[in-house]
């Protein structure tokens, strides 16, 4: 008999109101997810959502005192069914967020999967761990991408 648990799982996430989940109800959401599970739930219309509210809390999460002067453009591309690419632009103390792929030189760019892109937004995956194990890649400033935690809040599930 098939375990239908997964498509249960994509249900009940296709109803969730993103809007409504706190950033710690979303890690402890990933956390019990196994990478195949969060994998099927970043198809289609789920991904977008899924994907448009994390970048879009990306700013209320920003330390700005933490970032101090720092001016860097990151570049994400998740792959996963397609490509999308998110851009973070810091600037001294300000955090901007946009979809899509600038013309502006990155100074570093962060490829990865549907699930290492939640692991790591989330708080449950180590950027280096991943970067180690091949499960993030990184083009330009390694020590940017190393740091980048640290001028977000993130979540602790």
């Amino acid at each position: 008999m098939a375990d239908n648990s997964s498509g249960n799982l994509t249900a009940e996430l296709a109803e969730l109101d993103f809007a409504a989940v706190s950033p710690e109800e979303f890690a402890r959401t990933v956390k019990g997810l196994s990478p195949k599970q969060l994998g099927e739930v970043m198809h289609g219309e789920l991904r977008s959502r899924v994907l448009s509210e994390v970048f879009g809390r990306m700013k209320q999460q920003f330390r700005p005192e933490a970032a101090g002067q720092l001016t860097a453009l990151i570049r994400w591309k998740i792959t996963g069914d397609s490509e999308v690419v998110y851009e973070t632009s810091i600037d001294r103390g300000t955090c901007a967020v946009g979809e899509g792929r600038s013309e502006a030189e990155p100074r570093t760019t962060l490829v990865m999967g549907d699930a290492e892109f939640l692991k790591l937004v989330s708080g449950n995956g180590n950027p280096v761990t991943m970067f180690m194990m091949r499960k993030l890649k990184v083009v330009g400033d390694v020590g940017l991408a190393a740091g980048l935690t640290r001028y977000f809040d993130i979540p602790k599930a």
